[in-house]
């Protein structure tokens, strides 16, 4: 693993502790707000999607057949992974609070500290490996010879 790759994949959990430590800011800081607002719509999912990324990417995305964007399937499969990170970001962040809640131990610090504590763990989670092609082998028919 490089040291670019090792940034790359331990920005998220950087971004939720930076956001447990903006907590110490007064209650009213913009700092503070967005620092965790940008945590709690990226990190989560953005720790996921980059286990998943070979898997994602095995499939090329196909454009209409009339072909005006040469880059089409790149901006395709960023457009998919931006969104993949932002909804399952929000999922987590729901899914996290909705246990709080349920157990009677809901407060922001600790869906806060619950979704860096599982970043972190994400980040530190090797990526899938991407499955390979099916292969198509020439199917004959049954009785003929080969």
């Amino acid at each position: 693993m490089t040291p670019q790759e090792l940034v790359v994949r331990m920005l998220p959990p950087f971004g939720g502790w930076l956001a447990l430590a903006a907590l110490a800011l007064p209650g009213g800081s913009p700092l503070r707000g967005a620092a965790v607002a940008v945590f709690l719509a990226a990190g989560p999912g953005a720790a996921v999607v980059r286990i998943c990324a070979p898997a994602l990417g095995a499939q090329p995305a196909e454009g209409p057949v009339e072909r005006h964007d040469p880059d089409f399937a790149r901006h395709c499969d960023l457009l998919e992974r931006l969104t993949l990170v932002l909804f399952l970001s929000i999922g987590a962040v729901m899914l996290v609070a909705t246990v709080l809640i349920a157990t009677h131990t809901f407060s922001a610090q600790r869906v806060l500290l619950t979704l860096t504590l599982l970043t972190t763990l994400a980040a530190f989670c090797p990526p899938l490996r991407a499955s390979p092609p099916p292969r198509t082998t020439p199917s004959t028919p049954k009785g003929s010879p080969q």
